[in-house]
């Protein structure tokens, strides 16, 4: 009995919740969107506990946690990334809108293109120096859609 009443709770306090979000266009190289994301997203507020799923609905870039310090992390992202997978490689055939579009696919495979962050309190349990980035790569990738699910137990308030 104790059981079900603890599983009853949870069912009551239950909380699932999915949003479409739209990136401006960013140039390309890696972008701190931590702050876009938990403006987007004031139901995080909500939660006493649960994740937030992100799904990039783009094969030409990328979600990753990383360092949202100091900007010569993205800077050298982007450079390791260039020097990895080199635009005009003979090779590629899938050149259809231009140099960077193969390459860009190989980058978006390497990073992926989800991320989950458990919720506390509240708040996105990113450490001290981790931050939600958008890997663009391409030289005009356009706007970006990224689907966020949110799931957890409420009880937390403003």
């Amino acid at each position: 009995m104790q059981v079900w009443r603890i599983w009853k709770s949870v069912l009551t306090n239950s909380f699932w919740y999915s949003e479409k979000i739209t990136l401006a266009p960013f140039p390309r190289g890696f972008h701190l969107i931590t702050d876009v994301i938990v403006r987007e997203l004031p139901q995080i507020r909500k939660l006493e506990v649960g994740t937030l799923h992100l799904w990039l609905q783009h094969t030409s870039a990328s979600l990753t946690i990383n360092e949202n310090a100091d900007p010569s992390v993205k800077t050298d992202l982007e450079s390791w990334f260039n020097h990895t997978v080199r635009e005009d490689s003979s090779y590629f055939t899938h050149t259809y809108e231009g140099s960077d579009d193969m390459p860009a696919h190989i980058k978006s495979s390497l990073l992926g293109c989800e991320v989950t962050i458990p919720i506390h309190q509240g708040k996105l349990q990113l450490g001290t120096w981790q931050g939600i980035v958008l890997g663009e790569h391409r030289n005009q990738g356009g706007s970006r859609r990224i689907v966020a699910t949110i799931q957890g137990l409420e009880g937390k308030t403003d």
